[in-house]
């Protein structure tokens, strides 16, 4: 019988996970509880669970390898929609829990609950366009930097520490991208509310779901490659989980982030924080940008980094995903970078800061958020992501790294 392309190659079966690093565990459990405590007992209930959400994330992140990065990158080179497939899942299921949240305004403390809508704007197309270019060159996206962090792969701290300044620098220039012309946000539910929102969303996904396996049957596609497991009990919790369960979480854990903080759950307004804190440090007068004389970033500032939102999820997914790949014998440190990857690590990290500042956020702020809110700039914030990738994949063997190809064994 002859196989379908898109089957033609069969992955290697996936190698044992090694048995947990115990002094790691503890050390991230430990952090944990220290940080989880300082938060509930000094800043308030919200930034406790809002840390605990973290945690979830960081634990589901790592174990489903739920990917962003490569899902583009796989698709792009070689029409691997396995990973982009996984990602309709993940925003149907995440517009379906909204769409009540939204609808009813249901919240813990009755805070007001606000989807996440943004103008469609040239700092849209330009932003998101540039983090495409700037994820496949640092080798992660927003969500995938902080796990990798936690699970120790130092390599991503470069990307990290570019992320940052390019978040802050695009803090600094958004007022003059905010000044050009633009159109009001456009949300979904002008069409039959909720109801014609949810209808339309679904509709979209499923035809992307379907254009995926189109494309996959042009030519021979690589699989996936498959992370190490653990036999018995001890999966659960030390080895790779099914992309369709972390897509199922991360929609779960994004719409209690909605109930539990009136938000949908992001990550790079916290690396914007984080810099513009430093600067203060060394006597930078950042309170006078016009990024931070706007009144709701003026609050968050003022609250700090261990109250407002962004940041108190992301040290959370940082301490899930080292507790996660600690438990998975998996957390590594690597001491030897080579310089042309740290080069292309710290420019994709300024890129994708930047871009995420004037696209009113990443990957998962507008992306997800956006697409999960019925917003439309969350869906053209995707298209011009894959237009990045493009320019991405491009640019990355000038910096040492390589792009799957149809003839790999995995990808």
């Amino acid at each position: 019988m002859a196989l379908d392309h898109a089957t033609q190659h069969l992955a290697p079966p996936p190698q044992e996970a090694p048995p947990p690093q115990v002094p790691v565990v503890l050390a991230g459990v430990g952090s944990a509880l220290a940080l989880g405590g300082f938060l509930f007992t000094t800043k308030g209930e919200v930034p406790g669970l809002l840390f605990v959400i973290g945690l979830a994330l960081g634990l589901v992140l790592f174990h489903s390898r739920f990917g962003f990065t490569s899902a583009w990158r796989q698709l792009v080179a070689v029409r691997q929609g396995k990973a982009l497939r996984a990602h309709m899942l993940m925003l149907a299921a995440a517009c379906i829990l909204f769409a009540p949240i939204l609808a009813t305004q249901v919240s813990f403390r009755d805070v007001p609950v606000t989807p996440s809508l943004a103008p469609i704007s040239w700092g849209l197309f330009v932003g998101a366009t540039i983090f495409g270019v700037g994820m496949q060159l640092g080798g992660s996206c927003a969500s995938g930097t902080l796990f990798a962090i936690g699970s120790g792969q130092s390599a991503i701290v470069i990307t990290l520490t570019g992320f940052v300044a390019g978040a802050t620098l695009g803090a600094y220039h958004l007022p003059w991208w905010n000044s050009l012309p633009a159109h009001d946000p456009v949300s979904l539910t002008q069409w039959g509310g909720y109801p014609g929102a949810l209808a339309i969303s679904l509709t979209v996904m499923a035809a992307i779901t379907a254009l995926t396996y189109v494309i996959g049957r042009r030519g021979s596609v690589p699989p996936v490659e498959q992370p190490p497991v653990a036999r018995g009990a001890g999966r659960v919790v030390r080895g790779s989980w099914p992309l369709w369960v972390g897509a199922l979480l991360l929609a779960g854990l994004n719409a209690l982030t909605l109930v539990v903080s009136g938000g949908a759950w992001g990550i790079t307004f916290a690396f914007a924080l984080w810099g513009s804190k430093l600067l203060e440090l060394v006597g930078v007068d950042v309170l006078g940008w016009g990024f931070w004389q706007d009144p709701g970033n003026l609050a968050k500032f003022e609250a700090g980094i261990f109250v407002e939102k962004t940041s108190v999820m992301d040290l959370g997914i940082i301490v899930g995903a080292l507790i996660a790949s600690a438990m998975a014998g998996q957390w590594v440190l690597h001491r030897r970078i080579p310089a042309r990857l740290a080069l292309g690590a710290v420019i994709g990290g300024v890129l994708m800061g930047y871009g995420a500042r004037l696209a009113y956020g990443c990957n998962i702020g507008s992306y997800f958020g956006g697409i999960a809110s019925f917003s439309l700039h969350g869906w053209l914030w995707g298209v011009m992501a894959v237009v990045g990738t493009v320019g991405g994949l491009a640019l990355r063997p000038l910096f040492g790294l390589t792009n799957p190809r149809p003839t790999d064994s995995v990808c």
